[in-house]
């Protein structure tokens, strides 16, 4: 029998319902008072909507299944630790715990996967242990109140984390049960940081070499494949001990901080999600703890049982025995037998009676079944869309920072442009358990002007390594270096596609640079030049030094070039710059195994001298593999030594260019790291003050122009100042003019006016005369309706006319007064007053 179901032991609940009374108590009773004047305090005083203050008629209903399903619950399961069923709001009223869920779909697209909504609710939220933490809690608040407090317990994380993942089309559940003293108190001291997981999967993924679709398979090898077994399971068994031999070191260091073990294992209660597969695209089932954002599996030994778990659609209780925690749960939430719903499900499979009871199935008349599903529908979330503005996804973490303490590392977390110099994150990684001497700090950055992505300090080896995103200037990816001066140890990497030189790399000592290439049109692949060791020498003040080192040696390497037979084709070419010798070697031939070498043994003064003074037999020596081979001609030599000078003199350049560049990034970086100069968007109109104070600026020219035209609209004299071209000074005869100039302009439209008033006047006489022309000589024949238009017609006319005549009238006194007007208005007119005044 189900437990929702009306039984006839109602007198029995109601006698041990006084025995459960203590354990019911825990569910329904009202939280503290300085609870919920904290979170007054906290948030302010909010008119909250009138879903959160009462409840309706279908959630009445509700609420009255679930209290009847707690007493049988209760009944059958008195050695059960009571369920989270209806806790009280930030209202004090009471919700059933489904409907404090509210799937929610955000605009965001930085909260569309499960990852990112774990880290971002694990982030922004403050952990608020429960209290007791060995209880359910009374009050359950809801997502949108969380949000705004900003804290929160277990049970408030995963509410709002369930809610953002059912919204996105994940087949999310709170469970509400029991975890391991770190989970519960957010204890990551004995966990590896994630950035260290993801950085040795990355290196073990970088060592695989790529696999190529057509190319030839390698050749077998022959060994045992008994021993190779064997020697893999020796190498398993050797690193499983180290892993027993360092977790006991673990233990015992923990031990000796922390105390004992843990006597309250088991009793701690705990909130999580659990995602099921099959939508999404989710292969497996997994939990999710909302403190931290980490996902588990389903069998993971942190989890030590389920009480109940629930979606915004049902509830359900677990039925099996967790005595060895969660490893043998089933989540096959339509078998009634290992889960216990509250509420007929269609989406989850039921238990199919056999044939032999279709009887009991035929009692059940239609009308039944549908009050029955009508009664058992899930009221729908009281709790106001959730709405997170962009600015808090951009902040994340309370006050902008967070620091998390993992084993042997800090990890702390900064919102962007929160510190001046764009780090939003940093990783500390320690020698000892106890954190006291570090020995690598990771630094991540973003929104910088000079690309810097991350930075590592590796205290153990005294080196700085710099990353850089694409788009730096001279498209350096990695500068790895001890020290900021030039002639130093460090390594430069370079992104070679966005290079026109083709560097791959560059590796500098105090005497000697490497470098490497890669595409390029003369197939150099490699470069090295050694230096003399410097020589300290007194700078004289105001001298001008160049600092270039000596050079002693150069060293060029080629790729084969098939355009070419092998014996011509330099695969090597060394320049001896101070005993003036050049070796060459030249690629080896497929059927051979030594290559074609020369030597060039310079004689001093060489360009001095004329081509017959040469004797080549002297200046070069040659290594043939072909004993059979014609010997090469003295003018074929000659020219290749003078074609080795020019390469030796443009290869001498390319290494002080070299110089030259490696001192200007190191210029750059210096002025670089003491700017801190960031990045902001012409999007975000709150932090580009350029951006602002450019659109003041607009805005206070749009002003003036605008206050200029009214200037100029209401200004008598601006015609004809325009007609006078703008003078910058009005002087006495300007004046003069400006005064006829604009009087008669006004004589002039008051003449025009009365012109036109007249000649209405006179239009409108001369019709009405020619109308009663009209009217005498036809009247005889004329019908009443023509004498009615007739006569309607001459009194409008006769109207119009006294209209007209009345208005020239008024023209013919008002005139002169306007003239007078303007004519005292311009002779106190402050631009004319003193040029007019004994006018």
């Amino acid at each position: 029998m189900h437990l929702l179901e009306e039984s006839d032991e109602d007198d029995v609940f109601r006698d041990e319902d006084d025995k459960a009374s203590k354990k019911a108590k825990m569910i329904i009773s009202a939280p503290k008072v300085d609870q919920l004047e904290l979170l007054k305090l906290e948030i302010g005083t909010l008119v909250y909507p009138k879903s959160y203050q009462e409840n309706t008629p279908k959630e009445d209903k509700m609420l009255q299944y679930a209290e009847n399903f707690r007493r049988q619950y209760i009944y059958l399961y008195p050695d059960r630790k009571p369920l989270l069923l209806n806790p009280l709001n930030e209202c004090r009223v009471e919700k059933f715990v489904s409907t404090t869920l509210r799937p929610t779909l955000l605009k965001h697209g930085e909260l569309y996967n499960w990852k990112d909504c774990a880290q971002f609710v694990s982030d922004f939220l403050i952990v608020d242990p429960l209290d007791p933490i060995t209880d359910v809690p009374a009050c359950l608040f809801s997502p949108t109140t969380v949000l705004k407090r900003q804290k929160g317990n277990c049970f408030d994380f995963s509410n709002l984390l369930c809610s953002l993942l059912i919204g996105t089309g994940y087949d999310a559940y709170c469970v509400s049960g029991y975890a391991v003293k770190e989970m519960c108190l957010v204890d990551e001291t004995r966990e590896i940081c994630p950035l260290l997981k993801e950085t040795g999967q990355t290196n073990k993924e970088q060592e695989k070499p790529p696999v190529k679709k057509y190319a030839v398979k390698p050749v077998r090898e022959l060994k045992s494949k008994f021993e190779m077994k064997q020697e893999a399971k020796r190498l398993a068994e050797e690193k499983a001990e180290e892993e027993r031999k360092q977790k006991e070191v673990d233990d015992l260091a923990d031990v000796n901080i922390n105390g004992t073990n843990d006597v309250m294992l088991g009793l701690r209660v705990h909130c999580w999600v659990l995602v099921l597969s099959g939508k999404r695209e989710v292969p497996e089932n997994f939990f999710i703890d909302p403190f931290t954002g980490n996902s588990y599996e389903t069998t993971n030994e942190r989890f030590l049982g389920i009480e109940s778990i629930w979606n915004h659609r049902n509830y359900w209780v677990n039925m099996q025995d967790c005595k060895f925690g969660c490893k043998d749960v089933v989540f096959d939430l339509g078998d009634p037998v290992k889960w216990e719903y509250m509420l007929p499900d269609s989406d989850h499979s039921q238990v199919v009676l056999p044939d032999t009871y279709d009887y009991l199935m035929d009692e059940v008349d239609d009308d039944d079944e549908k009050e029955l599903e009508r009664i058992f529908d899930m009221p729908p979330s009281w709790v106001q869309p959730i709405v997170i503005p962009a600015k808090d996804i951009e902040t994340r973490c309370p006050k902008g920072e967070k620091i998390i303490q993992y084993k042997k590392a800090n990890l702390e977390k900064y919102a962007p442009y929160l510190n001046i110099d764009g780090m939003v994150k940093r990783l500390i990684e320690y020698e000892d358990i106890e954190c006291t001497s570090f020995v690598k700090v990771t630094e991540w950055y973003a929104n910088r002007k000079d690309m810097l992505e991350k930075i590592e300090r590796n205290m153990r080896t005294r080196t700085i390594t710099e990353h850089f995103k694409n788009g730096r200037y001279m498209a350096v990816k990695k500068h790895i270096y001890r020290s900021s001066e030039p002639e130093t140890d460090r390594t430069l990497k370079y992104n070679s596609r966005l290079r026109v030189d083709g560097l791959v790399s560059r590796v500098e000592t105090p005497t000697e640079i490497t470098e490497k290439f890669n595409d390029r049109p003369d197939f150099l692949i490699y470069r090295q030049a050694i230096f003399s060791k410097r020589t300290r020498k007194v700078r004289l003040p105001g001298v001008l030094q160049l600092n270039y080192r000596t050079i002693l040696k150069i060293t060029e390497h080629f790729a084969r070039n098939r355009k070419k037979p092998a014996h011509e084709d330099v695969a090597e070419q060394v320049f001896l710059i101070n005993t003036e010798h050049i070796h060459l070697t030249y690629h080896r031939e497929d059927d051979r195994i030594t290559a074609v070498k020369r030597e060039f043994i310079l004689p001093p003064n060489l360009l001095q001298k004329d081509d017959q003074d040469i004797n080549m037999e002297q200046i070069v020596v040659t290594f043939e593999v072909d004993p059979l081979a014609k010997p090469c001609k003295n003018v074929v030599l000659y020219q290749t030594m003078m074609e080795l000078l020019k390469t030796q003199t443009a290869s001498m350049q390319s290494v002080r260019d070299s110089e030259h560049e490696v001192r200007e990034f190191l210029k750059d970086r210096a002025a670089e790291r003491k700017a801190n100069e960031l990045v902001i968007s012409v999007y975000d109109t709150e932090r580009n003050d350029k951006a602002k104070e450019h659109r003041r600026e607009q805005i206070r020219l749009e002003q003036e122009q605008r206050m200029r035209r009214a200037e100029e609209e209401l200004d008598y004299l601006a015609p004809f100042l325009a007609r006078l071209g703008q003078p910058k000074r009005i002087t006495k005869k300007v004046a003069m003019t400006l005064r006829n100039d604009c009087l008669t302009d006004m004589k002039q439209r008051l003449i025009n006016k009365a012109n036109i008033i007249q000649s209405r006047f006179e239009k409108e006489a001369v019709e009405l005369q020619t109308k009663q022309q009209w009217y005498q000589q036809n009247q005889i024949f004329m019908t009443k309706e023509d004498e009615q238009a007739y006569l309607a017609y001459c009194s409008e006319a006769m109207f119009r006319i006294h209209i007209l005549e009345m208005r020239l009238n008024k023209h013919k006194e008002t005139a002169p007064i306007k003239y007078l007007d303007l004519e005292e208005k311009i002779r106190k007119d402050p631009r004319l007053a003193k040029k007019l005044k004994n006018c």
